[in-house]
C-alpha cells in the first residue's frame, strides 16, 4: 500500500516536468508567440482574456450539461427497450455501432443546415456524441445480470417491471456510470464542435475568432478551459457515483 501511495504524484510530477521543459525551450530557442507561446504566455492569456472567457465557457458548458441530460434520458430508455426485447436489440445495436464510424464534424454542419446557427445543433451533436457510451454500457450491464437473481424475484411474484426495478437495474448502475464518465468527457468536444462550425458564442466561436487572428497564447488558453471543462464534467459524473452507490465505496474501502 505505501508503495503505491508514493506514485499516487508521479503523473502530476511528470505534467510539471514536462511544462518546465516547454518553458525553457520557448526561452531558450526564442520562438515567436504566434508560433509557440510558453506556459506562463499561456496562463497570462487566461487570466488577461477571463472576462471573455467565461460567458463563452457557459454557453458551452451549458450546451454540454443539456446534451448528456438528453443522452442520459434516451440511453436509459432504448437500453430497457433493447434488454427486454432481443429482437430490438439486434436492429437497433449494429445501427448505434455504425454511427460511431462517422466523424462528428462531418454532421455537425449537416446539422446546422437543418436547424440553423442556434443551440440545439450543438446540443444534438453533444447527445449524439454521448448517447453510445450510455446505452451500450447500460445494455450490457443489464445482460450480464445473473440468471438466477431474476429467476429467485419472478419465483416471489415479482412482475417483468419489479425485476427491472429490483435486479437489473441496480445491477447496471455501475457500468452506466462507467460509461457516463466517457459521456462526460466527451460533451464538451461535441459542444465545441458544434460551436466550431457555426455559432456566434461559446468557446468553439472564440477558438476559431482567435485561432485566425494568431492569438496562439490565447488559442492554448482556450484549450486549458475546454480541459477543465472536461475535467469538471466528469468530476460530477464521479461524485453522482459516490453518493448514489454507495455500495462500491465499502467494496472499495
Amino acid at each position: 500500500m505505501r508503495a503505491k501511495n508514493w506514485q499516487k504524484p508521479l503523473p502530476w510530477l511528470v505534467v510539471a516536468a514536462l511544462l518546465v521543459l516547454w518553458e525553457v525551450c520557448v526561452r531558450a530557442f526564442d520562438v515567436p508567440l504566434y508560433v509557440l507561446p510558453g506556459p506562463i504566455d499561456v496562463v497570462e492569456a487566461l487570466f488577461a482574456d477571463l472576462g471573455t472567457l467565461f460567458p463563452h465557457a457557459l454557453v458551452t458548458l451549458s450546451e454540454a450539461a443539456l446534451g448528456m441530460v438528453i443522452a442520459l434520458a434516451f440511453g436509459l430508455l432504448l437500453g430497457v427497450v433493447m434488454d427486454a426485447f432481443p429482437v430490438v436489440r439486434r436492429c437497433v445495436y449494429p445501427i448505434l455501432v455504425v454511427t460511431q464510424t462517422v466523424p462528428m464534424i462531418v454532421l455537425a454542419p449537416i446539422l446546422i443546415i437543418y436547424l440553423g446557427f442556434g443551440m440545439a445543433p450543438k446540443i444534438l451533436t453533444v447527445v449524439l456524441m454521448c448517447f453510445f457510451p450510455v446505452a451500450v454500457n447500460f445494455t450490457d450491464g443489464m445482460s450480464q445480470v445473473d440468471k438466477g437473481y431474476v429467476d429467485l424475484v419472478r419465483s416471489y411474484g415479482a412482475s417483468r417491471a419489479q425485476t427491472y426495478a429490483l435486479v437489473k437495474l441496480p445491477a447496471a448502475l455501475p457500468p452506466l456510470f462507467s460509461g457516463l464518465r466517457v459521456a462526460a468527457t466527451y460533451s464538451i468536444s461535441g459542444a465545441v464542435v458544434g460551436e466550431w462550425i457555426g455559432s456566434q458564442r461559446g468557446l468553439g466561436y472564440y477558438l476559431l475568432r482567435v485561432k485566425e487572428s494568431y492569438m496562439l497564447d490565447k488559442v492554448f488558453a482556450c484549450v486549458v478551459v475546454i480541459i477543465v471543462l472536461s475535467l469538471l464534467m466528469n468530476g460530477i459524473v464521479r461524485l453522482c457515483q459516490y453518493i448514489f452507490l454507495p455500495f462500491l465505496r465499502r467494496a472499495k474501502g
